[in-house]
C-alpha cells in the first residue's frame, strides 16, 4: 500500500478523531480536513506555529508514521519513532548486537557495490559515461577496504551536475541544500523501516559515531541516495532559482517516499521497497540469509 506524505508549512492545529488526523487552521474561513492515519507514512512539520495533540502523537507512533520536525531554517532536525517497533524486537536486537565483524563487512560490501551501481545507472540514464563506475562496483571488496565508495563519489559528483565550482558538502553551493533536504527525508524513511523490522537504527554495520543516533539508517540508505539525486536533477532542469527551498521544491523532494524503484525484479514505491530492504537485513542478522535486498536503478 502506498503511504501518503503530509507537509505542513503554515500554522495549523493537528488533532485526532475516529482514527483520522484532523487538520484545523487559524483562518476560520479555511475548512478543516481529515486524513486516515493508516494511509500516512511521513509527516513533515515545518512551521513554528503548529500545535499537535498528544492523542494524535500516540496514534501516529502506534501506526509507525515518521514524524519529522524542522528548525527555524526549515531543515529537518528531529524524528519521532516508536519504542516498540516489532513484537520480536528483543530477539532481533540480540541478533543485531551479536553480528560478527565478517558479516558486517560483507553487508557493507554489498551496500557499497549496489550504491555505485545505482549511481552508474543514473549517470547512464542522463547520457554520461559510467564505465568506470561499473568496474569499481565489481571491484568492491569486503568492508570496502580499498575505499571504492570515495573514488566513485569523486567521479560521480564531477559528472552528474554540470555546475562550476560545485563540491558536495554540508554548506556549499546549491544544489547541496536540495540534496541535504532530500537525504534528511530519506534518512527518516530508512529509520522508520528499520524500527518496523525490529532493528536498532543506532547500531551501524559501518558508520560508528557516538554522536549519531542513526548510524544504521545512514548505512542502509546509501544505495537509495541516487533516487534523491534524480529528483534534484529534475528540479535543477525546471527551476530557475534553487538558492531558497520553496514550498514547490520541498514538495517535489518529499515525493521520494512514493517514487517507483525496481526491487527483486518488480516495481515498488520507495517506502515499500525500504521495508523489504530492512526485513532482508534482519534475516541476515538472524542467519537465515546472506544477501540484503536492494533496489536496482534501471
Amino acid at each position: 500500500m502506498i503511504k501518503r506524505t503530509l507537509f505542513f508549512g503554515n500554522p495549523a492545529y493537528l488533532s485526532t478523531k475516529n482514527e483520522q488526523i484532523v487538520i484545523s487552521y487559524p483562518n476560520k474561513e479555511q475548512e478543516s480536513k481529515t486524513v486516515a492515519i493508516e494511509d500516512i507514512g511521513v509527516i513533515v512539520l515545518e512551521n513554528q506555529q503548529i500545535t499537535i495533540t498528544n492523542g494524535l502523537l500516540e496514534k501516529l507512533t502506534n501506526n509507525n508514521v515518521a514524524l519529522i520536525n524542522c528548525d527555524q531554517q526549515h531543515m529537518p532536525i528531529g524524528l519521532l519513532m516508536p519504542l516498540n517497533g516489532h513484537t520480536k524486537q528483543t530477539e532481533r536486537f540480540k541478533h543485531q548486537l551479536n553480528a560478527s565483524v565478517p558479516l558486517k563487512k560483507n553487508l557493507w560490501q554489498q551496500t557499497i557495490a549496489c550504491k555505485i551501481r545505482n549511481q552508474a545507472g543514473l549517470l547512464k540514464e542522463r547520457g554520461i559515461p559510467m564505465r568506470k563506475m561499473e568496474l569499481w562496483a565489481k571491484e568492491v571488496t569486503s568492508g570496502d577496504a580499498l575505499n571504492h565508495e570515495s573514488r566513485a563519489a569523486v567521479y560521480y559528483w564531477e559528472k552528474l551536475f554540470k555546475l562550476d565550482n560545485f563540491t558536495r558538502g554540508q554548506k556549499e553551493l546549491p544544489p547541496n541544500n536540495l540534496l541535504n533536504y532530500g537525504y534528511a527525508i530519506l534518512r527518516a524513511i530508512t529509520a522508520r523501516a528499520l524500527v518496523s523490522s525490529g532493528l536498532l537504527p543506532t547500531l551501524g554495520i559501518f558508520h560508528h559515531n557516538k554522536y549519531n543516533a542513526y548510524c544504521l539508517a545512514d548505512d542502509i540508505m546509501e544505495p537509495y541516495r541516487p533516487y534523491v539525486d534524480l529528483i534534484v536533477c529534475h528540479i535543477l532542469e525546471t527551476e530557475d532559482h534553487v538558492e531558497e527551498l520553496t514550498i514547490g521544491i520541498k514538495k517535489e523532494l518529499l515525493s521520494i517516499a512514493s517514487i517507483d524503484v525496481v526491487i527483486d525484479g518488480k516495481n515498488s514505491p520507495l517506502m515499500v521497497a525500504m521495508s523489504r530492504t530492512t526485513n532482508s537485513l534482519q534475516e541476515c542478522f538472524e542467519g537465515s540469509s546472506r544477501k540484503i535486498l536492494y533496489p536496482v536503478y534501471v
